[in-house]
């Protein structure tokens, strides 16, 4: 029996493929067998014919959207113990052709830091992950391989009165977070994560092992909320810590559309931003059951974080915000660390080593984001409110958070981080299924992005702003290969506005040949 010519010529092609990726993967791991100063390399090595790469591979991913039988997978995953190791992993990868994807936490929305669409290796930071408690100087060093929950661990392990203005997710790996310019329930009174890093321990694409002074300004300026992973692999972050009350107050207050939740979201906008620096009241936005039966309604729950004690908090409220109607029973006072574990959805009372644990329940997921700059007005809501009742928001969400205090001060331009000054807050939608199958994907994503599109005349404008921690490929992509500036400033600037200029000239003096690049990267100017 004759194959058809188109299928011949497939299946050589494929054949062709196969082989070369092959070969590929064998001279890789030759090059780190020949270069590795000792055997250890090998030891941390995982390839599809390793009966752990599956586990090694899956363990960090949060978003089974990119854990399919079609997903690409690398060739090899690299588990480094060291520098060094980090150093040969560059290095045999440039060499024949692998492009290399840096994963620390796996919260990668998108999931760019494990999956390509070209031949690549992973490079897993989780074995690098040592944290340093300096208490009488207020820093520490952490790895880029540590969890946030493990960093708040180790603070609180040695101090009851510092912390770090860092995510709510325990699970999330440093790395992305800083270099992404992270942020918590402490950014009105400190700015983000990535404002308070002061050094850091970095590999370029040459190889060489940078800190700060070597590395220069420029370098320094751009992997501090620019997205590191586009300038080289970063080792490790040394963070300034901040001052932390002994006590501090949290409540959690909903209210539905029966119980005026639009006009106290309305008017939440209005002083949300201008609260003082001590107080953080974020809302987040679900579908909810009615109180009248086979009816449904939006729930809005106006979740806050106090850095001192509710005899201060009551009459803050009382004054700037009495429309929530804020009672002394609504709020629990206790400890900074502790603050943590509520705002991460732990019950009270949970042990603190619930922070090292790096598991966490999977389910698939599309995220975007917005900025607002002008309050939305109750016709805006409420159209917001008819999106809450499709079938698709069983688990659906929007996330505002509030900006001024000191994220009004800092300057746009001081880190790449754009999103300063003008901002009320911030807006993360969010959808949620637990269906397998495209048709469950299709229908839950077309919803965000229905959602999206009707927010557009409410939120920032030219540009239409976004937070890039938040990944959204919807935004742009570059093209395989070598992008242009042109191609990329599409969506660059959309994230950066005017320190995009600024960061691809940082990435055409220290990458050249793009080399640290992924379907969101910075690419230098060509």
């Amino acid at each position: 029996m004759k194959l058809p010519v188109s299928l011949f010529v497939f299946a050589l092609l494929f054949s062709f493929l196969s082989a070369t990726l092959a070969h590929t993967h064998e001279n890789f791991l030759q090059c780190l067998t020949l270069y590795s100063k000792n055997d250890s390399i090998s030891e941390v090595i995982y390839t599809s014919a390793n009966s752990s790469y599956s586990f090694v591979l899956e363990s960090s991913i949060r978003n089974p959207r990119f854990s399919t039988p079609s997903t690409p997978k690398p060739l090899v995953i690299v588990t480094p113990l060291g520098v060094s190791q980090i150093q040969e992993i560059l290095s045999c990868a440039q060499k024949h052709g692998m492009q290399v994807r840096v994963r620390s936490g796996g919260h990668d929305y998108e999931g760019l830091s494990y999956v390509s669409p070209v031949p690549f290796v992973i490079l897993d930071m989780i074995n690098l992950r040592k944290i340093s408690i300096d208490v009488e100087n207020s820093f520490a060093w952490v790895q880029s391989g540590a969890t946030l929950g493990e960093l708040y661990y180790e603070i609180a392990e040695q101090s009851k009165t510092l912390g770090f203005p860092a995510g709510l997710c325990p699970t999330i790996g440093v790395g992305g977070h800083f270099s992404g310019g992270g942020y918590g329930t402490i950014l009105r009174k400190y700015g983000l994560a990535a404002d308070h890093v002061i050094d850091a321990h970095l590999i370029d694409v040459k190889g060489r092992f940078l800190d700060r002074k070597s590395m220069g300004e420029d370098l320094f300026w751009a992997i501090r909320g620019g997205g590191g992973a586009s300038f080289g692999v970063i080792v490790a972050w040394k963070i300034k810590l901040v001052p932390v009350p002994s006590t501090v107050t949290v409540f959690t207050v909903n209210k539905n559309l029966e119980q005026n939740a639009t006009k106290i979201l309305h008017r939440w906008q209005y002083v949300a931003d201008k609260f003082d620096k001590d107080l953080f009241i974020r809302v987040v936005l679900t579908g909810a059951n009615s109180s009248q039966e086979g009816k449904k309604t939006v729930q809005a729950a106006f979740n806050s974080l106090y850095l001192g004690g509710k005899d201060k908090l009551l009459p803050l409220m009382q004054e700037g915000f009495p429309e929530l109607g804020l009672v002394n029973e609504d709020c629990e006072e206790m400890s900074w660390i502790q603050s943590i574990l509520y705002f991460a959805g732990f019950p009270s009372g949970q042990s603190l080593d619930v922070l090292l644990n790096r598991t966490m329940t999977v389910i698939s997921y599309k995220a975007k984001s917005d900025y607002v700059k002008n309050p939305i007005p109750e016709s805006g809501l409420e159209g917001i409110w008819q999106r809450f009742y499709e079938i698709e928001t069983e688990l659906a969400g929007l996330i505002l958070t509030p900006y001024g205090g000191k994220m009004s001060e800092i300057s746009e331009s001081a880190i790449p981080f754009p999103h300063r000054a003008g901002n009320i807050y911030k807006i993360q939608y969010l959808v949620y299924w637990s269906e397998e199958g495209t048709a469950a994907t299709e229908s839950h994503v077309s919803w965000i992005r229905r959602l999206y599109a009707y927010m557009a005349p409410y939120v920032s404008k030219s540009p239409r702003e976004a937070y890039i921690n938040y990944r959204d490929l919807d935004i742009g992509t570059n093209n395989e290969g070598n992008t242009s500036y042109r191609q990329a400033s599409i969506w660059g600037t959309k994230y950066f506005t005017n320190n995009f200029k600024r960061l691809v000239h940082v990435k055409t003096v220290f990458d050249p040949t793009n080399f640290f690049r992924n379907e969101q990267s910075i690419p230098p100017l060509s």
